[in-house]
Order: structure tokens, then C-alpha cells, then sequence
């Protein structure tokens, strides 16, 4: 399966929002027991909190059709020392293109423009129960930080 990477466009937000409220429950520990509405709602807390910052979005698709998405905040400076990074602020795959090499696209992608932009690293944030996107981050040279993966560019 060949998977393509491209900025988001408007017209894609309703596949963001769709996406991301069906997934948003992969990111929560076992350890809590939230409710799916509030997990939902902190999702769309998140996307308006993009929306008033610098970020970039990006939409992996496969035979023409999205399969995932990607949302990057251009600059969150780093909580201890406060230097810039780029974060990758929440990205989903479609369940049935998960493993297929859409995730490490997008990764591929927004460390490209990580480095385009200058950012000296690119960080962001899993569970530790989420093993498979744990692997693919291991695999693309992100180290466990304080729990937050982190990756010098």
C-alpha cells in the first residue's frame, strides 16, 4: 500500500474530528477510568488550543482516501528547561491501515518539517500501554524522557 503525506486543507477537518473523537480513547491508561464523553471533550479542548497557535496538521492518505492524521505545535517550549521543541500534539491511523507504515509517514513528515522550521527536537507524548505506537516511536529513534519521547534533530 502506497500512503502519501500532505498538509491538511480545510476541507479535512471534519476527517480530523471524526477521527480523532473515535481514537481519542487510545491514549488513556487502563489506570483511569474517564468518561468517553469527557476523554471527547478533551480532544476538542486540544483542537481549539492548536487552532491559537502555530502548528502544522497533516493528513496521510492511501489510494486517495485519508487514513490519519497528524497535529504538530510548531513551538512548546520544553516544561523543564524551557528551550523550543516541536510537539506532536495527537496523531491517529485508521484501525484497519494501523502497521501498514501510515504512522511512520507521518512521523517522516513532521520531523522533516520539524528540521525545516529549525526545531532542535520533536517530542511528544504516549501511555505506556500503547505498545505498537511505542515500537513505531523506538523505531524511529524517539528515547524515553521523563515518559515523554523525545528525538534530537
Amino acid at each position: 500500500m502506497h500512503v502519501s503525506v500532505r498538509a491538511a486543507a480545510s476541507t479535512d477537518r471534519a476527517f480530523i474530528e471524526n477521527l480523532g473523537k473515535r481514537t481519542v480513547m487510545d491514549s488513556v491508561s487502563t489506570l483511569r477510568h474517564p468518561s468517553p464523553l469527557d476523554v471527547i471533550d478533551a480532544f476538542d479542548r486540544l483542537m481549539r488550543l492548536v487552532d491559537r497557535r502555530d502548528h502544522k496538521i497533516l493528513i496521510a492518505e492511501a489510494e486517495g482516501a485519508p487514513v490519519g492524521f497528524l497535529v504538530m505545535l510548531d513551538s512548546l517550549p520544553d516544561e523543564v528547561t524551557g528551550g523550543d521543541q516541536a510537539f506532536i500534539a495527537y496523531m491517529a491511523v485508521e484501525r484497519e491501515h494501523r502497521g501498514s507504515g501510515v504512522g511512520a509517514a507521518l512521523l517522516n513528515q513532521a520531523e522533516h518539517e520539524a528540521r525545516a522550521m529549525g526545531a532542535p527536537y520533536i517530542s511528544l507524548m504516549v501511555t505506556e500501554e500503547n505498545e505498537p505506537a511505542r515500537v513505531l516511536y523506538e523505531h524511529a529513534g524517539y528515547l524515553t524522557e521523563r515518559r515523554l519521547l523525545c528525538k534530537m534533530l
